[in-house]
């Protein structure tokens, strides 16, 4: 019973997930099927919307990042049942994300637009590229081991996971995060750049580029100096930039 308990749990964790994902691609993208959206929101003086959105940003990215360090895990699962671990991460992941999108405060002044249609497009292509690659990127690393439904499949069926394996499947041949990379062109390929929009962009840029560091120095823990020479190897966001850094 409680193995089934685990699944259900794990299966209602990954579907908010999704619809949060989903919100996520038109909040960002200002698609008038939601409201709000990072350009349509709530409104305070600029001062305030600023400290609020910073605030929402470090807020999740607090979250996002210290609950996936090895440590935390270790003492989380003292508490939380191993199979449902990283459903409740991810269920928590979404959890503040939708705070963020709920109470985002807009920043309306344009920094730029793009009022070219041709040149639109390409921007709305990246954009929709972006939000691919993502997606793409979670499967070909295991997308249901990476939102828990794995774990608790593997529960029911009392089944052990495989050790990890280094593998370079496809956008990681070329670059070491697509993931990352997939969130950064869907963050900022905008023909319309509000102040708004930039803060977010911006925010949300920061926060992956700590959060790459604390997840390189967990996989070197894990693969060691496979892991080392792959990073000497392969660029971390753009192909064989930098020496691979």
């Amino acid at each position: 019973m409680i193995r089934a308990f685990y699944l259900a749990y794990a299966a209602i964790c990954y579907a908010i997930f999704f619809a949060t994902f989903l919100y996520l691609i038109a909040f960002v993208g200002n698609l008038p099927v939601v409201e709000p959206t990072v350009d349509f929101a709530r409104e305070a003086p600029p001062g305030r919307t600023v400290l609020i959105d910073a605030a929402l940003i470090a807020l999740f990215g607090v979250q996002h990042s210290a609950m996936a360090r090895p440590g935390f895990k270790a003492a989380w699962t003292r508490i939380v049942p191993a199979p449902i671990e990283r459903s409740t991460y991810v269920l928590l992941a979404s959890l503040t994300l939708i705070v963020l999108m709920l109470f985002w405060h807009e920043l309306t002044t344009p920094v730029w637009m793009v009022t070219n249609v041709a040149g639109a497009a390409v921007l709305w292509a990246l954009f929709g590229l972006g939000w691919l690659i993502v997606l793409t990127s979670t499967f070909l690393i295991n997308h249901f081991e990476l939102f828990g439904l794995q774990q608790a499949w593997f529960a029911v069926r009392a089944k052990a996971a495989a050790p990890p394996v280094l593998r370079q499947p496809l956008f990681y041949r070329f670059v070491r995060h697509p993931l990352y990379a997939g969130f950064f062109l869907a963050f900022w390929a905008t023909p319309v750049m509000t102040a708004g929009h930039l803060l977010l962009a911006a925010g949300l840029s920061l926060y992956m580029l700590i959060a790459i560091r604390f997840e390189e120095r967990d996989l070197i823990d894990v693969f060691g100096e496979a892991y080392v020479s792959y990073r000497r190897r392969v660029g971390m966001l753009v192909p064989r930039i930098g020496g691979g850094r």
